[in-house]
């Protein structure tokens, strides 16, 4: 059936709607459906759960997935899907596609992993304890990606077609641009900044009926201090206490990013030269494929490989472990980000306990996750089902976000020749997409929503 011009398009929020994970957007229109993003939530147990919860279509009748970028929260949903009965494509930029493809198994293979020690220690109410999906899942969901360049117009038939564009978050992330009945829909998924020492700027957009935002930070301001000097003063500090700095980090971009940031302040001579080692495959497959895709980024191929080769990998679980034991001082980027899972929780168990040692929060960190509860100042976190008292210095680096700040969106909205139809804030905390959402209506004079999750519009 085709769309025509007057038949309006139901978009539905099942994802990033009063929270920043869990990122979904169905569109349905003459009997077709089409998801933006298909995210895995994290954070808080109430969210968390609704990653066991059906979708409220079949997964079978999606005609296509469309991704913004590789992050977990914007694609790790997919295994699930397709192990429902989805059939068709995952439309992503091709870099995104290489990053699910380590991303995805790597989650399915730690949700295993922490279903088994769960099941081992005793400590989940489920019995068993289950992963929401496994590696071999995760790795046959692969075979329904189907990459497209960035501004190559892909048509979907029946007067659909969708054209990704740079969006600076990480490598590989796109606008969404979907064109449908004569309607042009945008998505920014997550929004880059214009000043990243190491992705390049957003591409502006001019043209929008309909625009869904991202409000991580959108009632923030990013600090205007020279990360460089932020990073150089805890490192060095640290070190002359003999301490270790343990940095949680996101395996995709802000790994990437630290390592730069690091190798540069060696090169200057501004930091000791402490070991740094970087104890995630899932960073380091990602650093490699950073490194395939020049054009994409700011690095040159020469500043790529410095970058790189100045730390030493841990790819197995027996070379992690050593990590706790051996000499300080050091410095261990390891995943996750948000302290979610992953080894880093082991780092944390072993180093947050002693106060020579500095944890480093380098980017946002959603409520309810333990990054969020260490850097409010907790004393003591749960990991592996016992308190662990934080006793270690925690120190915060804000200015490495990879998300764009309320004036950098802002910055973006202000290309915009005409003001869309409706503008839907979504992917952020109630507080910052409310305080967005009146800055865009106070500066723009927009028309300006914030849907609920859940929420049906049609978009007419």
């Amino acid at each position: 059936m085709k769309t025509d011009e007057s038949g309006a398009i139901k978009l539905t929020f099942l994802g990033a709607a009063g929270t920043v994970t869990g990122s979904k957007y169905l569109l349905e229109a003459s009997g077709r459906r089409i998801l933006v993003d298909c995210g895995i939530f994290q954070g808080r147990k109430e969210i968390r759960e609704r990653n066991w919860q059906r979708l409220p279509f079949p997964p079978s009748s999606l005609d296509a997935v469309i991704l913004t970028h590789a992050h977990l929260d914007h694609s790790g949903y997919i295994p699930v899907l397709v192990e429902q009965g989805f059939k068709g494509p995952v439309i992503s930029t091709h870099a995104t596609r290489d990053l699910c493809e380590i991303l995805l198994p790597d989650s399915g293979y730690l949700m295993e992993k922490d279903a088994d020690y769960a099941n081992r220690k005793g400590f989940s109410r489920h019995k068993p304890a289950l992963p929401i999906y496994t590696e071999a899942q995760a790795a046959a969901s692969l075979e329904s990606f189907r990459p497209i360049d960035f501004d190559e117009e892909f048509d979907l038939g029946d007067g659909l077609s969708v054209k990704l564009t740079l969006s600076g978050h990480i490598l590989g992330s796109a606008f969404v641009q979907l064109t449908w009945g004569g309607r042009r829909i945008v998505f920014s998924g997550d929004l880059g900044r214009p000043n990243s020492a190491t992705m390049r700027k957003p591409e502006a957009l001019s043209q929008a009926d309909y625009l869904v935002v991202e409000s991580t930070y959108g009632n923030r301001h990013h600090e205007k201090t020279n990360p460089y000097d932020t990073l150089a003063e805890v490192i060095t500090r640290t070190a002359a206490r003999g301490g270790s700095v343990i940095i949680p980090s996101f395996a995709v971009g802000r790994s990437q990013s630290l390592l730069y940031h690091i190798a540069e302040l060696k090169k200057q001579g501004r930091i000791p030269d402490l070991p740094v080692f970087l104890d995630s495959p899932m960073a380091i497959n990602a650093s490699d494929i950073f490194c395939g895709h020049l054009g994409e980024h700011r690095l040159t191929a020469k500043q790529c490989n410095s970058t790189f080769q100045q730390a030493s990998y841990t790819r197995s679980v027996e070379a992690s472990k050593a990590l706790d034991e051996g000499p300080m001082p050091r410095i261990i980027v390891s995943a996750s980000g948000m302290a979610s899972g992953g080894r880093i929780l082991h780092h944390l168990k072993r180093f947050a306990p002693e106060s020579k040692n500095t944890i480093l929060i380098t980017g946002f960190q959603a409520e309810g996750t333990r990054g969020a509860q260490i850097a409010d100042g907790a004393k003591e976190v749960k990991i592996h089902g016992r308190m662990v008292p934080i006793c270690a210095e925690v120190a915060h680096l804000k200015t490495l976000s990879a998300h764009a700040d309320q004036d950098e969106i802002m910055g973006w909205l202000g290309h915009f020749e005409n003001p869309p139809k409706m503008t839907f804030v979504t992917h952020g905390e109630p507080m910052a997409s409310a305080a967005l959402a009146d800055r865009i209506r106070d500066d723009l004079s927009w028309g300006c929503d914030v849907p609920a999750h859940g929420d049906q519009v049609e978009l007419t």
